[in-house]
């Protein structure tokens, strides 16, 4: 596996290099922005990750970033800087990062997240149409249609169909929901989750059968084919 890093400050650099290295990645060193743009624009073999810090002498990571995107490069994208505040992190997922890690860090927190970053990108290059029964989810065309109909979803909606059919079969808390879509916290207290989950059974399931959400009183909702239950 190939990762690029860009990062000037030459200690933290030569170490996370070494430290790559050693762990078994195949890891190329830039210093500045515009000597990463140009690696991960022009390398014959694209990098399966680009690890990245955000103030870069010719070129800041943000504008790297973009570049990349706009570019077309798909490849995960970790920020590694010693920016911490919630905007600046907000910043790098808005333009596209995977994940985002504050300095000063551990490294074996760094080659936790590598390794989940890359799991998760080869399993999004195996799979890019989820089903269940007559349900398809396309994953690379953001479409959903059922019996051959198309479904129009919200951003929200699409991502709770992909987790539940991602994980079909399997009874999923509110609070694993909450986390997994919401990116918070599961308060008891509110019913959003019970909100969701009736608007996409009405576009997903009220017109058709078999029913393919289910709920389980107290403990969540699973989908799966009713005929198969």
């Amino acid at each position: 596996m190939k990762i690029l890093v860009v990062e000037d400050e030459d200690k933290t650099g030569k170490f996370l290099q070494q430290g790559l290295n050693e762990a078994g990645f195949n890891t190329d060193l830039a210093c500045n922005g515009i000597d990463g743009l140009h690696l991960a624009l022009t390398q014959v073999d694209a990098y399966d990750l680009v690890i990245l810090d955000v103030m870069l002498p010719g070129l800041d990571g943000w504008k790297v970033l973009e570049t990349l995107r706009l570019s077309g490069r798909d490849m995960p994208v970790l920020f590694l800087t010693a920016r911490d505040l919630v905007e600046d992190r907000v910043k790098g997922f808005d333009l596209g990062a995977d994940d985002y890690l504050v300095k000063p860090f551990a490294f074996s927190e760094l080659l936790a997240r590598i390794r989940s970053l890359l799991k998760r990108t080869r399993i999004t290059s195996e799979v890019t149409v989820l089903s269940v029964a007559d349900l398809e989810l396309d994953l690379l065309r953001r479409r959903v249609s059922r019996a051959g109909l198309r479904i129009d979803l919200t951003a929200k909606e699409f991502s709770l169909l992909e987790l539940l059919m991602r994980r079909q079969g399997e009874v999923l808390s509110r609070s694993l929901i909450a986390s997994q879509v919401w990116d918070m916290n599961f308060d008891s207290d509110t019913n959003v989750i019970e909100v969701a989950i009736r608007r996409l059974r009405s576009k997903v399931d009220d017109p058709f059968s078999p029913k393919l959400i289910h709920t389980l009183r107290g403990m969540g909702y699973v989908l799966e084919d009713s005929d198969k239950l």
